[in-house]
């Protein structure tokens, strides 16, 4: 360490990223605050190489979404709003509802509002991989499996 600048910046490069692929079980774990813990191990806030703008982060796979847990009245009372693009065309759903269609895109959209809101956000979206059941598709890349 220099004296006369204290200590160095360093920022991630290329080289210095590695893809682990890391698999969460969401069985009686809360909706937003899983999600949260997600969004950071996403964007690479729990690494010491945390560089923003720089994808470091660990891909997630998350499995067991239909065993999370919606605590309060958010089942009841939080909505799911979107546009048809027709005249009238302003559809909603409850958050149980849409837990009981489609936990993923519970848990998608829970998400998606965590992240930053640019191409960023976009690029670690697509890092995700969810699934209702305890059965996943990444085998291949080795996960390990991460209590969070």
């Amino acid at each position: 360490m220099d004296p006369l600048y204290g200590q160095k910046t360093t920022h991630a490069k290329l080289a210095d990223k590695s893809e682990n692929w890391i698999v969460v079980d969401a069985t009686d774990q809360v909706l937003g605050r899983l999600a949260s813990k997600v969004a950071m191990r996403l964007q690479g806030k729990h690494s010491p190489l945390f560089t923003p703008g720089a994808t470091v982060g660990d891909a997630v796979a998350i499995v067991n979404l239909s065993k999370i847990i919606i605590t309060g009245k958010k089942a009841e009372q939080r909505q799911f709003r979107w546009y048809t693009g027709f005249p009238g065309g302003l559809k909603s759903r409850t958050l149980g509802a849409q837990m009981n269609l489609s936990p993923e895109q519970a848990f998608m959209i829970t998400l998606k509002g965590m992240l930053p809101k640019n191409s960023y956000g976009r690029k670690l979206m697509r890092r995700i991989r969810l699934f209702a059941g305890a059965e996943h598709n990444v085998k291949a890349q080795n996960p390990k499996t991460v209590n969070l």
